[in-house]
């Protein structure tokens, strides 16, 4: 087998200081949320470990997986093309077309077999024999099956990967298919998003390369670095949502006032992703910021759950359905109990004022009580 140079060796290449490089491995540790002596350990990782042959299919897909990576912030995404992997083969980015990009492919696999990463973006049409996808000629179900027998693991980038997507919505006429539902002995971790946030994708490829292994999976295969708390947890809207107060169309005050979305068919409440905490183009906004509701991106099936600017019955498994009523409800009543016990409260200190003065309250008191 062959063997890589490491990502250290690249960037003196690149003529990149050790400074810098320092300051790289820094940031990335903070990315991923390690401690103190994070740092030194991507350091020591990057310098000593071979950078990953990385082999990039496209099957059904619209290619926003890629569009995302490539504006990443932290770390850039040239940095981890350039230096911390080697990206042998994308049909999207690659220089190479036609006979010498399919026999690239066909180098790695045998040059690295089992020591390679398979990323695959979109998923995988069955029906027809596959011929509802053709890539370098044959179907994208062949090729995905002959790249995934000899791969050390697999990253399913984006929703179509990881559930199917808009593919998959009801009827699925091509039988569009996720990855993992293809491979029994191989590892696959989904990275689910339509299409995932920039970040949380190199953020993994940082991972597999610091540690040698998958980060930590939930029963979805999905990492738990940014796949653990749902949208609603940590959303800037959430104290609307406990205070009982929510948008009721798209222009009224409750709108300009950044109210909670959820009555709008926003599907935070059951909605596992970090947009909320990382957001998109470093951080500049995210849907909701935006004024628009989640509606679910990552999550299974999400296409066959809409309409997305209904409140969904099948939400009620959670409580959250009746909650957002009874929430509005008892902030109201909390609130007309306030102004209940403000007014009784004038009114008694009225009243005592005037026993006091062995005389009843004069309408100047009642005046000025109003006034209050």
């Amino acid at each position: 087998m062959k063997e890589k140079p490491t990502f250290y060796d690249v960037l003196m290449q690149r003529g990149v200081s050790r400074r810098d490089f320092l300051g790289f491995c820094a940031l990335t540790a903070t990315h991923l949320g390690l401690d103190a002596s994070g740092a030194a350990s991507v350091a020591h990782a990057l310098e000593t470990k071979p950078r990953i042959p990385v082999l990039w299919l496209h099957g059904l897909e619209c290619t926003c997986c890629s569009e995302s990576f490539l504006r990443s912030g932290h770390p850039l995404a040239s940095d981890i093309v350039m230096s911390m992997i080697s990206l042998d083969y994308d049909d999207t980015i690659m220089a190479a077309a036609g006979d010498q990009a399919e026999e690239i492919l066909q180098d790695i696999i045998r040059d690295y077999r089992g020591a390679y990463l398979l990323a695959v973006e979109g998923n995988v049409p069955l029906a027809n024999d596959g011929m509802s996808c053709i890539v370098g000629g044959r179907p994208f179900r062949k090729k995905f099956e002959e790249t995934a027998r000899h791969a050390k693991a697999i990253i399913s980038w984006g929703t179509c990967a990881t559930s199917g997507c808009v593919q998959a919505a009801k009827p699925n006429p091509t039988r569009a298919t996720p990855i993992h539902r293809l491979v029994d002995r191989v590892p696959v971790i989904n990275v689910p998003g339509c299409p995932p946030i920039a970040e949380v994708m190199t953020g993994v490829i940082s991972y597999i390369l610091m540690y040698d292994r998958l980060p930590e999976l939930d029963k979805q295969l999905r990492p738990k670095l940014f796949y653990s708390q749902r949208v609603h947890d940590k959303c800037y809207r959430r104290a609307h949502f406990d205070a009982g107060q929510f948008v009721e169309r798209w222009d009224d005050e409750g709108a300009r006032q950044g109210w909670c979305l959820y009555k709008m068919g926003c599907r935070g409440p059951t909605t596992y992703n970090a947009c909320a905490t990382i957001g998109w183009n470093e951080n500049t906004s995210w849907p909701v910021r935006s004024g628009h509701g989640c509606i679910g991106c990552s999550e299974d099936g999400f296409w066959d759950r809409g309409p997305f600017y209904e409140r969904l019955p099948d939400m009620q498994q959670w409580g959250i359905e009746a909650n957002a009523d009874k929430v509005a409800a008892v902030g109201a009543a909390a609130l007309g109990g306030a102004v209940a016990a403000q007014l009784g409260g004038s009114l008694l200190k009225r009243m005592v004022k005037g026993k006091r003065g062995d005389e009843t309250p004069s309408a100047d008191d009642d005046k000025k009580g109003t006034q209050s």
